[in-house]
Parts: structure tokens; sequence; C-alpha cells
């Protein structure tokens, strides 16, 4: 059976959407299927895919209940990794979801049936805690929380930390937190030391050893519509979400 990843961090920029197109094309590449969901209206990881943002049906009419999933899911041009594009439609789900009684519920039942297609299932969720994230973390089992090794990148993990306490407690309490991912990470700055060494001291079992360092070939490889790991296997930020996958799996 698969298991249901949510990747979430209210914060914008920390590495989500990156995180979760890598995470899953290493699934993929090691010979197992994978689903990426995104459901952020910016439709990055789309993009990042080399899908077209005007895909129809997409995660927007599934959410509505206009279409089932299995019409929204795209082949990608990694073997094995399957893709539920975003549109910017997505958008007027924020303003439409929460109108809906148990809207909340809507994107673990579209994904019944699909566990146990996949190995992973990966939801790139937006950067807010609105009613897309919330029905991420409904519909998952694990939650991946990328965090930048910057100041202000932990200014919102309290508040990260309760939301998901709130929903293990109200509408999903298999919900656990898998780990936390150290990412775009400068090892020469005494900042990235220090945040670094407070997360693990403040999060010892949760922190992922495997850290994503800043790389040229991690940021421009959605412009070629790829994964790093397509688009530059050797280089440092390709082999550091091959070893990020191998420990998420390995964790469960």
């Amino acid at each position: 059976m698969g298991i249901i990843y949510a990747v979430a961090n209210q914060k914008g920029g920390v590495g989500k959407t990156t995180t979760a197109v890598n995470v899953s094309a290493c699934v993929a590449e090691a010979g197992y299927d994978s689903l990426l969901v995104d459901l952020d209206a910016q439709c990055n990881a789309t993009v990042a895919l080399g899908v077209p943002k005007d895909h129809d049906p997409s995660v927007y009419e599934v959410l509505s209940g206009t279409a089932p999933l299995e019409d929204a899911v795209v082949t990608t041009d990694v073997p094995g990794l399957w893709l539920a594009p975003a549109t910017p439609d997505l958008a007027g789900a924020n303003m439409e979801l929460p109108r809906e009684p148990g809207s909340e519920t809507r994107l673990r039942e579209a994904l019944e049936g699909f566990r146990d297609r996949y190995l992973f299932t990966i939801l790139d969720c937006p950067p807010s805690l609105g009613p897309l994230t919330v029905n991420a973390l409904v519909a998952a089992d694990r939650v991946l929380v990328p965090v930048q090794t910057e100041y202000f990148a932990l200014e919102g993990l309290a508040g990260l930390l309760d939301t998901l306490a709130l929903i293990q407690r109200e509408l999903n309490p298999r919900l656990v937190v898998s780990g936390m991912v150290l990412t775009m990470h400068d090892g020469r700055t005494r900042l990235a030391q220090d945040v670094e060494a407070e997360l693990r001291q403040h999060f010892p079992d949760l922190v992922f050893e495997s850290v994503i360092p800043r790389n040229v070939r991690v940021s421009e490889a959605p412009s070629f519509g790829v994964p790093v790991t397509r688009h530059d296997p050797r280089c440092s930020g390709a082999v550091a979400y091959l070893r990020l996958a191998k420990e998420v799996a390995a964790r469960g």
C-alpha cells in the first residue's frame, strides 16, 4: 500500500515544489510509480515537469467535483512519474471550498482507489495554511516540511506545527510529521550553520540528515521542464535529493 505525503510550509520560497518534484522523480527513477499532485495555483510543479498550465481537467475540476482524479492525471517525461496538474483556476478553490460543507475531505475522497497504484503520492501544497493545504493534510499520511536555513524560516514553524496538531486532533488522527528538510543550505555562512544547529537541537528526531544545498542546477532545472535529477544527475543538488528520497522511504 502506498503512502501519501504532503509537502507543506506556510512560508513561501522554502523549496516545497522543488522538494516535491525531485523526491517524486527519485522514487520513479528507482522503479516505483509515483504521483505528484499540484495544489498551488502558481502551477510551479506542473511547469517544472514540462506540462502546460492549461490542462483540462485539472486539480481544480477534481476538487470542485466536476471531474474524477483519473481524468486529470497525465504522464510526464520521467517514466513512472505521473502528475495531477494545476491551473490558475485553482486560486478560486480558496474562495469556493470554505462555502461547501465537508469540503476539507474533497482531496481525500478523490484519492480513494489511488493509494495502491503508487508507492508515493506527493501533494505539493501552496504557501499558506488555507483550504487547499488543509485538504492536503486531511488526505495525507505524512508531512514533509522544507525549512530554508535562514532566520525567518524558523518564525513560522510553531504556527505550522500547531496547525498540524489541530488537523491530527479534529480531522486526520493518522497524520504524522515525517521530517523537516533543510533546503537552500549554504554551509559557508554562520547563519545557516546556526539555524541548522538550532533545528537539530529542538527537533532531534525530525530533521533529516540529508541537507539540500544551494545549487544553480536545482534552480535552473524547472526552466527545462525536468527534475534536477534528469537535468544534471551528478550535481550536488541531485545527489542530495536522491539521498533524501532514500531517507524518506526508509522512515516510511
